[in-house]
């Protein structure tokens, strides 16, 4: 088994220095060629950390905790993958948890006193807001992922702005010009956002934002009912719809078959985020893909720098546009 005077005798360099930039110590002064350099004759020798040596040196277990509200949506599979990816690279195992499980900051106290974990990345769920998630996170080091804490900073967010523009955009050229938005609840900060971007795409096209076409009932399936039937109700119901989830999207479909509407002959659907499942439901969705695995990768690199003694930052993923897969919900009137 290759150890660190194997790599530091490879790199050519000392020992100090191979333990401090295999360790990511944020002090390391080192260039980035030689970080390469030692990083390929770790790699090329095998070599493993010890993780156990490292714990009693740090007094830190680096072990993280990433806690979902939902293990089985198929959402979170890609935000998991890069949350894998990036703890790999750190050196932390990964402990996967719901969020019921954690309804106040007392039980996130104990798991962190009891040395089970470092901190916690923590997706909310509809119900939370920026002040619950406060509240539950404490003064713990936490990194709450696609939402915001009240009055603390320790965030990742997607653009979620964008994804409800691009969406919006999407069915404008394709020549759709009374668009209707089934969103998520209100209190949702990612919900706001979406509105947010679906409005700007409407008034850039100088077309009217009709507040009866706007629902926030919520991005599962059950809520897609009350929404569709909502906003199909009206005296001029929309022949498009930007759908705030692809999970609800699903719904969409079920509700617009009951309702005797064809998609995308009679109603055209196009849903933020996507998932295995679009590829699988009839017609497939046309959806708008969010960067899930990049947010879990820098959800991860946004603890470790809180873990190394950093401030805690509110970030957005930024390095990987939205970007829409095209399938068959979306009829062209162009």
């Amino acid at each position: 088994m290759a150890r660190l005077v194997d790599v530091a005798a490879a790199a050519g360099v000392s020992v100090g220095l191979v333990s401090r930039v295999l360790n990511d110590d944020p002090a390391t002064r080192a260039t980035e060629e030689t970080r390469q350099r030692i990083q390929r004759a770790a790699d090329r020798l095998g070599y493993r950390p010890n993780h156990a040596a490292r714990a009693l040196r740090s007094a830190r277990t680096y072990t993280i905790g990433l806690v979902v509200p939902d293990l089985t949506n198929a959402l979170f599979a890609e935000l998991m993958r890069g949350v894998e990816q990036a703890s790999a690279r750190l050196g932390y195992t990964v402990l996967l948890g719901r969020s019921e499980a954690l309804t106040d900051q007392a039980r996130i106290s104990r798991l962190l006193d009891d040395g089970r974990v470092d901190g916690f990345l923590l997706q909310g769920r509809d119900a939370d807001t920026t002040e619950s998630l406060a509240a539950i996170a404490g003064t713990a080091p936490v990194v709450v992922i696609n939402s915001r804490m009240r009055r603390r900073r320790g965030s990742v967010m997607l653009d979620d702005q964008a994804a409800g523009r691009i969406a919006t955009e999407y069915l404008i050229g394709r020549g759709h010009r009374r668009i209707g938005l089934l969103n998520g609840p209100r209190s949702l900060l990612t919900a706001r956002l979406r509105a947010d971007g679906f409005r700007a795409a409407l008034r850039a096209a100088d077309l009217p934002v009709i507040p009866k076409l706007i629902t926030w009932y919520g991005y599962t399936v059950p809520d897609a009912t009350p929404a569709l039937e909502s906003i199909m109700n009206t005296p001029n119901p929309p022949a498009a719809v930007v759908v705030g989830n692809v999970n609800a999207a699903m719904g969409v479909l079920t509700e617009a078959r009951r309702l005797g509407l064809s998609v995308p002959g009679d109603l055209s659907v196009i849903a933020i985020h996507d998932a295995w499942t679009a590829d699988h439901t009839w017609p497939p969705l046309t959806t708008v893909k969010l960067p899930l695995d990049r947010l879990g990768e820098q959800a991860v690199e946004a603890l470790h720098q809180r873990l190394e003694g950093r401030p805690g930052q509110d970030q957005l993923v930024d390095d990987v546009a939205p970007e829409v897969i095209e399938r068959e919900s979306v009829a062209d009137l162009g």
